[in-house]
């Protein structure tokens, strides 16, 4: 068999955003499976689970000169000892170096899949730093392929590369397994226990978030806006006796950053004091919260493709997205969510207000969620897609 190999900055990637691919093409290709060596959990789940051969090589995600020069170095040997008929890479860093060094040890096919775009939402010589570093690992690559059609119109905006670029299936890197990410998976008693656990009531509405904890994943607007509405509820209240049963939470799946991207003080601050919000940190699997979850929101300022809207989709909810790649490409406005301006606190709460108030329209959205996802993004369809690029390099 020819040698397939697989590279993310880190193994946690591989083991979360390649979940099934690596075993997938294990059965046409050598597959290995190359990241950094610090998370060995990962690299045992990747190694059981995927039956790939591993190798870790020290990586890291933020820029280190003298690091990446010995990444590059070590990733280079390893190619010409191995001579790879493909290396395939995914996340900036694994990119950058993977790339520059498949070029020079003369590896005859390297593709690199372009997620999320660092350099957006960056200004002055950082932003130039960033846009050089892309320019570098597209110039080294021999197929750059764009995670979405956001991603791909950006990087012909900021000319990044003049190479062919093709989307794979409908986008995404990965695809869903819209059989694991199905809400028939929890019946109505095990949904019920985990809200009490939760402290969440049966006529609570559950507005739902799951990522990083960050500013650029919105939510120093998102805790803004539901904290506003709640207010605004509290006055409806105390004025309208129809409304006494009218209550949200906002729940949170995800971890702090606090040293790469700090929340505000006072959001931080707004997350421990509210009794509506309710953080409960990173979550190995996180169906089981969607699945007692009304309304998925993610404000986020920039993606490649958010897996997790997908994953929100075909557990049948309608979201609310900001305009940005890939959200703007999963949501349709009006059929399965909503979309709002990235760093709008003021839409943001009223989209949330809309669909609290409107239950005819979050029925709506909701109903068609599920197919606007298994329709366009079912994860064999994206394999496949794959597949068939890879086949067109042998016959060259």
């Amino acid at each position: 068999m020819k040698k397939l190999f697989r590279i993310t900055t880190a193994s946690v990637s591989l083991a979360s955003l390649l979940k099934g691919q690596l075993n997938f093409f294990n059965h046409y290709y050598d597959v290995t499976a190359i990241a950094d060596s610090e998370n060995m959990q990962a690299w045992k789940t990747i190694s059981e689970r995927e039956q790939v051969k591993c190798y870790p090589i020290p990586m890291k995600r933020d820029i280190s000169i003298f690091n990446d020069i010995n990444s590059v170095f070590k990733l280079y040997h390893y190619f010409k000892k191995e001579k790879p008929f493909i290396v395939h890479t995914n996340t900036p860093k694994a990119s950058l170096l993977g790339m520059v060094a498949a070029k020079f040890a003369k590896v005859p096919n390297r593709i690199y899949t372009v997620t999320g775009l660092r350099f957006e939402g960056s200004t002055g010589y950082h932003r130039k730093i960033l846009i050089f570093m892309e320019r570098v690992t597209c110039w080294a690559a021999t197929k750059v392929i764009p995670e979405g059609q956001g991603v791909k119109k950006t990087l012909l905006k900021n000319k990044i590369t003049d190479k062919t670029l093709q989307i794979i299936a409908n986008g995404n890197i990965n695809g869903i397994d819209t059989s694991y990410f199905s809400s028939t998976l929890y019946s109505s008693e095990q949904r019920e226990k985990l809200k009490s656990e939760l402290n969440i009531r049966s006529h609570d509405i559950v507005f739902c978030f799951v990522g990083r904890l960050v500013k650029d994943k919105g939510i120093n607007e998102l805790v803004a806006a539901f904290s506003q509405l709640s207010t605004v509820i509290e006055e409806v209240r105390h004025c309208e006796v129809r409304s006494n049963q009218l209550s949200i939470k906002l729940l949170l799946v995800g971890p702090f950053e606090r040293e790469l991207d700090p929340l505000l003080p006072e959001t931080e601050q707004e997350i421990e004091d509210n009794p509506n919000i309710i953080s409960i940190g990173s979550q190995k699997d996180v169906r089981p919260y969607l699945a007692i979850s009304d309304i998925f929101v993610f404000p986020s300022y920039r993606e490649g493709f958010p897996n997790v809207v997908m994953q929100a989709g075909a557990m049948e909810l309608p979201c609310i997205v900001t305009d940005i790649n890939g959200c703007n490409e999963i949501i349709e406005e009006g059929v399965n969510g909503l979309i709002i301006p990235p760093k709008n606190k003021e839409q943001l709460q009223a989209k949330m207000q809309l669909l609290l108030e409107n239950s005819e329209l979050r029925d709506k959205l909701k109903s068609n969620a599920r197919g606007m996802i298994t329709s366009r993004y079912e994860q064999e369809m994206v394999w496949e897609g794959l597949l068939a690029e890879y086949r067109k390099l042998e016959n060259v």
